[in-house]
This record gives structure tokens, C-alpha cells and sequence, in this order.
């Protein structure tokens, strides 16, 4: 789970991650010509933000997968990219799936993107881009109800 300040995030952990990782993002993105099917084809979740009950078919769907083909996922809890390069309220999504598959967390820190090419820029900036991948948060003491708690840990690990 990383912070997101900028279209690069994605592309750029991808590059890092060092295992095969799925993506849910937001339903507009699959429309895409190539982009969309590529990512259709590479079994990422497409999610209906505008109710509850799509967000809860997306994380039904990726926990079966995780738990199934042992799938790691890349969730910006923050549900969209940052407006002023500052961390934002993160959504609830990822953390239900964490809780319900048992899957530890892996907090993301992402510093430099945002000023490379922050949200409505459609060029990139030379810089530097620092990565931290931060150590797992276990799961196993929490639960649906007490899920705030994990929230603000992640958060304030971010």
C-alpha cells in the first residue's frame, strides 16, 4: 500500500516490485483503448466507485484471488492521487481485503513523484524519486471492527 501522488507511481513500482503484482482501480481506466485490455487481459479489478456494493464485488473477487493463486495486489488506499502532494484519508477497500485473505501489508512510501509530474501534467520532470518499502504490518489482531486502528498505523507508517 503506497501513498500516490502521480500517474508515475504505478508504473514505477511495477518496475520494482519484484513479484507479479494485480491492481483494482476504478472503472473508467479499462475503458482505455490498449491500456484497458491489457489490463483486462492481465486479470486487474475494475471497481464501481460510485456505490457500496461495487467496491465490495472488487474486494470479494481479489480476496478469492489471493487466496486462491497466492496474488499480492498493489492498493493506493488513498483511492486517488493526491491534489497538493500531501497523504490523503485512505478508503476502507484494501483493508477489508487485507483482513478477510490474512495478508500482511506492505506500507509504500513514495517521495518525488508528485513534483515530477503532479495531478493534470502530461510531462515529466527530471528528478528523483526515492521508494520505501517498508516492513509488513500483520493483520492477525484485526478485525472488521477494529479496522481503524489498522488504518491509522499504515497511515502514519506512510
Amino acid at each position: 500500500m503506497p501513498n500516490h501522488l502521480s500517474m508515475l507511481d504505478g508504473p514505477l513500482l511495477f518496475k520494482i516490485i519484484p513479484q507479479n503484482v494485480r491492481v483494482i482501480l476504478k472503472q473508467g481506466v479499462f475503458k482505455l483503448p490498449v491500456i484497458g485490455e491489457a489490463m483486462k487481459e492481465a486479470h486487474f479489478i475494475p471497481v464501481d466507485r460510485k456505490g457500496n456494493q461495487g467496491g465490495k464485488r472488487a474486494v470479494q473477487r481479489a480476496v478469492r484471488m489471493i487466496q486462491k493463486n497466492n496474488i499480492s495486489f498493489l492498493i493506493f488506499p488513498e483511492g486517488t492521487r493526491s491534489h497538493t502532494g500531501k497523504l490523503q484519508k485512505f478508503r476502507r477497500g484494501g483493508f477489508f481485503m487485507a483482513i478477510d485473505s490474512k495478508t500482511p501489508i506492505v506500507p509504500i512510501s513514495i517521495f518525488g513523484t508528485y513534483e515530477l509530474m503532479p495531478r493534470g501534467s502530461y510531462f515529466i520532470k527530471k528528478g528523483e524519486v526515492k521508494i520505501i518499502f517498508h516492513p509488513p504490518v500483520s493483520v492477525e489482531a484485526y478485525t472488521h471492527d477494529n479496522m481503524h486502528e489498522l488504518i491509522r498505523k499504515v497511515f502514519q507508517i506512510i
